[in-house]
């Protein structure tokens, strides 16, 4: 994507103005990192990714709830099945 659309797609965005309170030491933070003039578009860049990783972590918990539940089911299948089969397999070698 080249500047311009960029800058096309950004000026359709609509905006709104908020009044937010941050501590001294944060705004210096921000001066530090963004152009001047920038404030407003160096924080709306760090809440989206802030919102984004938080997304990411979150459906990582869930996956791994998901595998951990998974594993404990299969497990019991398998346990379950494990003499089935084995039947099957020594009938099979007969």
């Amino acid at each position: 994507m080249c500047i311009l659309e960029g800058m096309k797609r950004e000026s359709r965005t609509k905006h709104r103005r908020i009044n937010i309170t941050l501590p001294e030491e944060t705004v210096k933070l921000i001066d530090r990192v963004s152009r001047k003039g920038g404030r407003s578009r160096f924080i709306d860049e760090a809440v989206r990714r802030h919102v984004r990783e938080v997304g990411r972590a979150r459906l990582r918990r869930q996956l791994k709830a998901g595998y951990v539940q998974g594993a404990q089911r299969d497990r019991r299948m398998i346990e379950e099945w494990f003499f089935v089969d084995g039947e099957a397999w020594q009938r099979d070698a007969s």
